[in-house]
């Protein structure tokens, strides 16, 4: 009877070993995965020379500059919308005259750009000209939205530069747009 518990503990004491290295192993990969996707900017030296550790705590650092920007640009976006609602006028139609229309404007965020349009709803006009003017400018597409406000479509593109070290040049997309 000795025999065999002495057994059962050898075998659980293996699986309890088996799992915890896959739990390890599992672990190293997600951490990898996550280093892998936060921009070579961040990284000081090299991913390599990172000890773990280190590597999880640059990706806290870059989560906590992500949720930051998140919260400028909410600011912003807020600040518009209010400007856009005090230059309405009394039966609610932008001050903008359609002969104005399209409006464009483009903005160089470090490494990224913005692309801002005011459209008529009349206008013959297509987001994917703007994304495929971007991407030939070499920069590729984070976010595209749109949003409808009585004859008025407002546009506005977030992309970010493929190769950091070409950069991309707003006027030559303004003249293209």
């Amino acid at each position: 009877m000795k025999n065999t518990n002495t057994t059962v503990t050898a075998s659980s004491k293996l699986d309890r070993k088996t799992i915890e290295r896959n739990r390890r192993i599992h672990m190293k990969a997600l951490c990898f995965k996550l280093v892998s996707i936060i921009p070579s900017q961040y990284l000081k030296p090299t991913k390599d020379m990172l000890s773990q550790q280190d590597q999880l705590d640059l990706a806290a650092t870059y989560i906590k500059h992500l949720r930051e920007r998140i919260e400028k640009l909410k600011g912003e976006k807020e600040q518009a919308m209010k400007m856009m609602r005090t230059t309405q006028t009394n039966n609610g139609i932008f001050n903008i005259d359609a002969d104005q229309l399209p409006l464009l404007e483009i903005k160089e965020l470090g490494s990224g750009i913005e692309v801002m349009l005011i459209s008529g709803v009349n206008k013959n006009f297509m987001l994917y000209e703007v994304i495929s003017v971007l991407e030939e400018e070499g920069v590729e597409v984070v976010t595209a939205n749109f949003s409808t406000v009585d004859n008025k479509i407002f546009y506005t593109v977030h992309a970010q530069v493929k190769i950091s070290r070409v950069g991309v040049e707003p006027t030559r997309v303004y003249q293209k747009l």
